[in-house]
């Protein structure tokens, strides 16, 4: 099995559609919220990491999604990694996570700059990074759970829950 495998042009299309359509995704850099969620839902301020000088914060942010993803993946099981306007993958959290020369996933997980959303691929939860927001919302009960059992150091200030 391999990582990182790109969308085919009928995927990618099918996918963007269904975020479109069933997040209502607008994006801006002005107009917030960009995206609707299903309930439940926290959605978490990361605007204190966006300069952050230590890569440990990242790193614990990478890992602790790794974690919560497996435990709602199973290890021959994909998922989407989305960023907006770009390739995007299916990813197995089980498998290996190269970096690049930034140091980063081919899409990374904390929003620098784009909109990059991790969703499985029956959309029944996710993890969607809003880079103008400056927030990461997490959706599904299951994988709000896993994430409260692997917490990452970043999401301390929680804006809204739903």
């Amino acid at each position: 099995m391999e990582n990182w495998i790109e969308l085919s042009a009928l995927d990618y299309k099918e996918v963007w559609d269904r975020v479109y359509g069933q997040f209502k995704f607008k994006p801006s850099m002005s107009v917030f919220p960009s995206f609707e969620v299903p309930k439940p839902f926290i959605i978490y301020d990361v605007s204190s990491n966006l300069n952050w000088s230590g890569d440990f914060v990242y790193k614990d942010l990478e890992e602790k999604s790794l974690l919560a993803f497996r435990e709602l993946i199973k290890k021959n099981e994909y998922m989407y990694a989305l960023d907006w306007q770009h390739p995007g993958y299916w990813i197995n959290p089980y498998l290996e996570f190269p970096k690049d020369e930034f140091d980063e996933w081919t899409v990374p997980i904390f929003p620098n700059g784009d909109y990059y959303f991790f969703i499985h691929r029956d959309f029944e939860w996710g993890l969607l990074g809003h880079p103008w927001e400056r927030t990461i919302t997490i959706f599904g009960k299951e994988l709000i759970k896993g994430f409260e059992k692997h917490k990452p150091i970043m999401f301390q200030k929680i804006l809204c829950q739903g």
